[in-house]
């Protein structure tokens, strides 16, 4: 059960920010409000929402979930692959040290987006991208090894659309990994029971599961139907503007 989670707000600047999505300028009052929505599913899901100052320095900086890796047993500071992006880790370490006295951390040359890492239960699946480098998976691995889980690496460098895995997958628990259809023959997922996101729906594949809810992207009926039947309570959120940016909703917190 996850407890808190630490977010930021989209700074004013949010638009100049790294994209290659190709759906216009975000409209910044409308991404805060979307954010502020966010917040309180969390809040409705159970868990107290840690909220960081907004930085202009950093446009990308509301995306969080790139700047650490979380799990039961111990906290990654990462070390994202966009120049640009280097310096949001600095307020993710020091939330952080809070709650876990000993943090890890991915050096050069690694490079580690959290977008990158989808954890299934004990087991993690790790993305080599054109974020997440080969050192930089295998240093993360390691560390994950060190602490009892298990990993594997999935390698997405030239699927088409696919900025980090996650915006391909999820796992909702249960044995149940929502996936691309172009994605559902890597062996890496073999053993899942696989939700299968059709052609044209992909953007609603990056869903996380929250406690007792899943939170999905709004205005996909046919995905979030599919869901539903499997038994899932869903808060669907609105999400234009982020999406504008290549953003997800895992990408707008860390849950702990």
């Amino acid at each position: 059960m996850f407890k808190r989670a630490i977010v930021r707000p989209p700074s004013p600047n949010f638009a100049d920010g790294l994209t290659a999505a190709a759906l216009g300028a975000p409209d910044y009052k409308l991404a805060l409000r979307q954010h502020a929505a966010y917040c309180a599913a969390l809040v409705k899901c159970g868990l107290e929402v840690v909220e960081l100052a907004v930085d202009t320095r950093f446009p990308d900086s509301t995306f969080v979930e790139d700047t650490a890796v979380i799990t039961p047993r111990c906290a990654v500071i990462t070390r994202p692959g966009a120049a640009s992006r280097a310096g949001e880790t600095e307020a993710i370490r020091a939330a952080l040290a809070q709650t876990f006295p000993q943090l890890h951390a991915i050096e050069a040359p690694g490079t580690v987006d959290g977008g990158d890492i989808c954890e299934a239960d004990n087991h993690f699946l790790i993305g080599i991208s054109e974020r997440t480098n080969e050192a930089g998976a295998q240093q993360l691995a390691a560390i994950l090894r060190g602490v009892g889980h298990t990993a594997d690496f999935v390698d997405i460098r030239g699927a088409a659309g696919l900025l980090h895995l996650k915006s391909g997958l999820t796992y909702l628990g249960a044995n149940h990994l929502v996936v691309w259809d172009a994605l559902a023959q890597r062996t890496a997922f073999h053993g899942y029971e696989l939700i299968r996101v059709a052609s044209g729906d992909e953007y609603a594949a990056n869903c996380i599961r929250v406690n007792e809810y899943v939170l999905v992207a709004a205005g996909f009926p046919a995905f979030a139907a599919t869901l539903r039947g499997l038994g899932y309570r869903l808060i669907e959120l609105e999400m234009s503007e982020f999406q504008k940016m290549d953003g997800g909703l895992s990408c707008l917190s860390l849950r702990f």
